[in-house]
């Protein structure tokens, strides 16, 4: 199997550096003027739809990571001038980011998101992590960002709301994405440690007290004001996805405190995501359940897929023996999972929607995908590399 694992490895990793980065540095990123492109149609050409907030930051992480991984194609641009049309665009005067822009970069919604200040904070630790000398900038950058959100939007009990005065239902979606920034910050040498590390804790509590039900072990996306289930249907959505990456994060937390209650709520996440998360028929992780594990949605969307290989992945390392092999052929099922999506006439692009009848919905392939599958191939490759010198020393 491990042969099979290593060339599914090697011909993803082929794919993001011979051709993904490629075309997204060319057709995607039209420099400090215009930033990063929502989509590009699958002919190659850019669409001028309005950009999201979001996928600025992220498309600065995926090359400002791309460098640090040793791609050797132009990632210094991209990263350094899609952060400046980022803060010339979507920056706030009261410190936080915009929502929505057009794509000649006039600002069209400016409302708060916690998601988008998450990636924010991604964006400068990676741009830290790629470009040392930003260190102290970035760094300045990021522990504000935490203060402002810690002095407008905390939540009394732990956390952060989703506007003020409050706006109902909260989530936990963004706040998985600031769990993901704060661990990377809590990581990175010249950032203040002691700060990101107290907010990682925060939410991993938050979400082993609040997000996972205590029963069934699942996570939930949408909570009431006292961070219980939402009321009616919205109250009970268990995403695939979510499974799978909740159980990524929760482990890597769990490695590092060596905290072997949230490893075992990591292990119920995933086990939820992969045995009734994944249609039979397509092998692909649909998009959502009810709280009964029934289907709410069957559509299937790209990135879950991705979800699903950084979480097998990831237990496979902190596991052994029998159980170890399980979750590596759960990694082989979820790389063909994803390679469905990059079935495309031009490589280096991608579909997004997959339909319950299995027909691809036919649209632009979005730039927000991309920091889900790069992650997810870079996390392969640090898990085989463990794995490899876990094996060196056991021989």
């Amino acid at each position: 199997m491990l042969e099979e694992l290593t060339q599914a490895q090697d011909k993803l990793e082929h794919w993001l550096h011979a051709e993904a980065l490629p075309l997204w540095r060319a057709k995607g990123f039209q420099g400090e003027a215009g930033g990063f492109v929502e989509t590009i149609d699958l002919s190659g050409l850019a669409t001028s739809v309005p950009r999201r907030s979001r996928v600025q930051p992220r498309q600065v992480y995926c090359f400002a990571e791309a460098g640090c991984r040793g791609w050797d194609g132009d990632w210094q641009t991209p990263t350094e001038q899609g952060l400046k049309f980022f803060d010339r665009v979507y920056l706030l005067e009261n410190g936080f980011y915009g929502a929505l822009a057009t794509a000649e970069g006039e600002m069209t919604d400016d409302s708060f998101d916690l998601y988008n200040q998450a990636f924010a904070i991604l964006s400068f630790v990676y741009t830290a992590k790629a470009f040392p000398d930003t260190t102290t900038a970035m760094a300045q950058r990021a522990s504000q960002m935490l203060a402002r959100l810690k002095a407008g939007y905390a939540h009394a009990e732990a956390g952060f709301e989703e506007a003020v005065p409050r706006r109902l239902p909260l989530c936990s979606n963004p706040h998985m994405h600031l769990f993901e920034a704060s661990l990377a910050c809590e990581a990175q040498a010249g950032f203040d440690e002691a700060a990101w590390r107290a907010l990682s804790d925060e939410i991993a509590g938050l979400c082993m007290r609040r997000f996972i039900d205590a029963t069934s072990g699942g996570l939930r996306e949408f909570f009431n004001g006292e961070w219980a289930p939402f009321e009616g249907a919205k109250g009970r959505i268990m995403e695939p996805g979510h499974q799978f990456e909740w159980a990524w994060l929760l482990a890597r937390w769990a490695e590092r405190r060596g905290d072997t209650g949230a490893l075992a709520k990591a292990r119920r996440l995933f086990e939820i995501g992969e045995q009734y998360g994944i249609c039979a028929t397509r092998k692909v992780a649909i998009m959502a359940l009810n709280d009964d594990f029934s289907v709410a949605d069957p559509l299937a969307r790209l990135w879950p897929q991705t979800e699903w290989i950084k979480s097998a992945a990831k237990l496979a390392v902190l596991s052994s023996g029998a159980e170890r092999e399980r979750y590596l052929a759960s990694v082989l099922a979820a790389c063909a999972a994803l390679d469905v999506f990059l079935k495309v006439p031009l490589p280096g692009l991608w579909r997004d929607k997959l339909s319950a009848d299995g027909q691809f919905v036919e649209e632009p392939a979005p730039a927000s995908s991309f920091y889900h599958i790069l992650c997810a191939i870079y996390e392969l490759r640090d898990c085989f590399q463990t794995l490899s010198e876990q094996t060196s020393k056991a021989a």
